[in-house]
């Protein structure tokens, strides 16, 4: 197999620290069903998941997922909230001191960088963020535009004839497809390689 480019390991290798089991201190254990309640609804979807399995997946009483987090649809929009919390800070921060290419180049590899370090977070937005009429959707648009935000801010600022928010859009859809495709699929690619058909695709043609 390939091998991915420096900081990655093997695609397909999910980097998520082990779960904490029962009697683990508070945070531990919202951190616990938090993780399980991400491995379950991507596989599942939401609808599929209950409570009851979340709580057996995290290996604690099923009174602990209401204790923290008061509902089901409160944990999801926990774990849409903080997952894109994350991302939004590894993003802010690969695009320190960059613009124009180098810094939509640096966005894009973190993107990977971050698909492949929480592959199933990453399948629970494509399944489930865009739904509507979900009792979460308002929350999650907020941080979903703080993320988006870091993208389109490189956008206006070096490709002024582009629409910020689709072009942040297109990019961040397409990387995240494509980084799923190769985890899934075409795992001997490297993330050079992944990264370069993303930023080819979307941003041939303009200005370094």
């Amino acid at each position: 197999m390939t091998a991915s480019a420096p900081g990655l390991p093997p695609a397909g290798e999910d980097r998520r620290p082990s779960r904490p089991g029962a009697g683990a201190p508070a945070r531990d254990t919202r951190a616990a069903i938090i993780d399980a309640a991400v491995t379950l609804i991507a596989n599942r979807g939401f609808s599929a998941t209950s409570v009851d399995e979340i709580a057996a997946e995290a290996r604690v009483a099923k009174g602990s997922v209401f204790y923290n987090f008061g509902s089901k649809a409160a944990l999801f929009e926990a774990v849409i909230v903080e997952g894109v919390q994350r991302l939004t800070v590894a993003l802010r921060t690969a695009r320190e001191g960059r613009e124009g290419r180098e810094a939509m180049s640096a966005l894009v590899s973190e993107l990977l960088v971050q698909i492949q370090a929480h592959p199933d977070f990453a399948k629970v937005i494509v399944a489930e963020v865009f739904r509507t009429g979900r009792d979460w959707q308002e929350p999650i648009r907020q941080v979903r535009n703080e993320s988006f935000t870091v993208l389109a801010e490189v956008v206006a600022a070096s490709w002024p004839g582009r629409d910020p928010s689709l072009t942040a859009a297109t990019v961040f859809g397409g990387t995240l497809v494509a980084g799923l495709e190769w985890l899934a699929f075409q795992p001997h690619r490297t993330a050079d390689d992944v990264r370069e058909a993303v930023l080819s695709t979307f941003l041939d043609g303009l200005p370094a």
